[in-house]
């Protein structure tokens, strides 16, 4: 595996649902839109289900989730999207992804978690809040992020850290130009897209923000595409 963009995600791993959209113009039932299609309410409950279920398997196997479990649905939604902007840098670069390239993924991660005494789907849901479900779109992720980073670099895994910097810039660059490209709109009852993590946040409202003294423009969460 390499070790740059391909490692920060790794470490991603390591470390009231259904109301109808308004206001916003979201299709009715749309947990999240985007110019391939939308996400619906009835998905996002039903993965966060399943991420409960895990969560409760792994719990009596003494296992603690390492994600907040109260943040389940943004987390979720957060993979359903990251999966969907990474299809679009696949088209976008002409990568193609086989079923093999998966497997080896998937390989790879079942070695850490056996590691930690766990099964792939156990280790995924309580590393990084992936529904098992999803472990399979985790594999082509996995592998469409490894083939960017090989067109970035040449081939050439940057050997110091300065180097891994600039890649994971790169990456993150054509991240959010695949995100703009989406045209990606979060319904509000779970937060919004953040472009500086790509991840689904709860946004406060305005009030409350301006009440809190620990509030600073550098916390504040990227709601627009800066690409």
């Amino acid at each position: 595996m390499r070790r740059t963009s391909m490692q920060l995600a790794a470490a991603m791993l390591a470390g009231g649902l259904t109301v109808a959209a308004c206001g916003n113009g979201l299709k009715l039932g749309s947990a999240a839109t985007t110019s391939q299609g939308r996400i619906t309410t009835t998905t996002l409950t039903n993965q966060v289900a399943n991420l409960n279920a895990a969560y409760k398997v792994i719990k009596r196997k003494g296992v603690n989730p390492q994600r907040p479990v109260a943040q389940a649905p943004q987390q979720v939604l957060s993979w359903l999207l990251t999966f969907k902007v990474y299809d679009k840098i696949a088209d976008q670069h002409g990568i193609t992804v086989t079923k093999t390239q998966v497997q080896r993924q998937l390989a790879s991660l079942s070695t850490q978690a056996t590691q930690q005494k766990l099964n792939t789907a156990d280790y995924v849901a309580a590393a990084g809040a992936v529904p098992p479900d999803l472990v399979p779109q985790i594999g082509r992720y996995f592998v469409i992020l490894s083939a960017l980073e090989t067109r970035l670099d040449g081939g050439k895994a940057p050997a110091d850290q300065a180097g891994q910097q600039a890649l994971q810039k790169q990456v993150a660059h054509q991240q959010c130009l695949a995100a703009k490209d989406l045209g990606i709109r979060v319904n509000p009852q779970y937060g919004a897209l953040d472009y500086t993590t790509f991840q689904v946040v709860t946004v406060p409202s305005k009030l409350a923000a301006a009440a809190s003294p620990s509030g600073s423009p550098s916390a504040k969460p990227r709601l627009t595409p800066p690409c």
